[in-house]
């Protein structure tokens, strides 16, 4: 009980350390580059793609970074290059698996492009939770996000639960590297039926 008791102190003690130093991180990187020098587009929504490549109509001096799943980055090229979107400026990754793995798989990338401000485009119903994620994720590594919001039909925001859910996986990522995407079953059986469906 004693150990159980220590271990959750320590716990306690380093998100609290992690969330002291995020803020200052983000100051930091707003006052370094006000300015986004790039534009960070979530997947598995057609939709974005086509809001994204719009929105980099105005601003072709960017990069575009898009984060879906492997399956669906043909499609996401197509429609990049039909807005005359040039395939130099698409850095397409299909490594996530959800919302988390969005960023974590891609924080690495942006500290190596030397990024510390990127456009995140994603749905209005999706946004509080990928402003949060990216908050822990990208913030750890002083990036910060400048939100851009897609609209949808009427969905109804992501509740709260799942948005400290995955508070919770981005803290285990920065301490662990690991993001507890393996335990989702969910992801799991939609694995199976692609290989199915490949495999027929």
């Amino acid at each position: 009980m004693k150990r159980k008791l220590k271990l959750v102190r320590w716990v306690l003690a380093i998100a609290l350390l992690l969330t002291s130093i995020i803020p200052a991180r983000i100051a930091i990187a707003f006052h370094q580059t006000p300015v986004p020098q790039a534009i960070f587009v979530l997947g598995s929504a057609s939709e974005r793609m086509r809001f994204a490549a719009q929105f980099w109509q105005s601003r072709q001096n960017l990069d575009i970074w898009v984060s879906d799943f492997a399956w669906e980055l043909d499609a996401d090229r197509r429609i990049f290059l039909q807005y005359g979107v040039p395939d130099a400026k698409l850095h397409l990754d299909g490594r996530a698996t959800d919302t988390v793995t969005n960023f974590t798989t891609l924080a690495g990338d942006f500290a190596n492009q030397r990024l510390q401000h990127i456009y995140l485009i994603t749905s209005d119903y999706h946004m509080r939770r990928a402003r949060a994620i990216a908050t822990i994720v990208l913030a750890s590594q002083g990036i910060v996000v400048t939100p851009v919001a897609v609209a949808s039909q009427n969905q109804p925001s992501e509740s709260l639960m799942r948005v400290l859910r995955d508070c919770g996986r981005s803290f285990l990522w920065i301490l662990t590297g690991h993001t507890g995407s393996s335990l989702n079953p969910r992801l799991k059986s939609s694995l199976l039926l692609i290989l199915k469906i490949k495999l027929h």
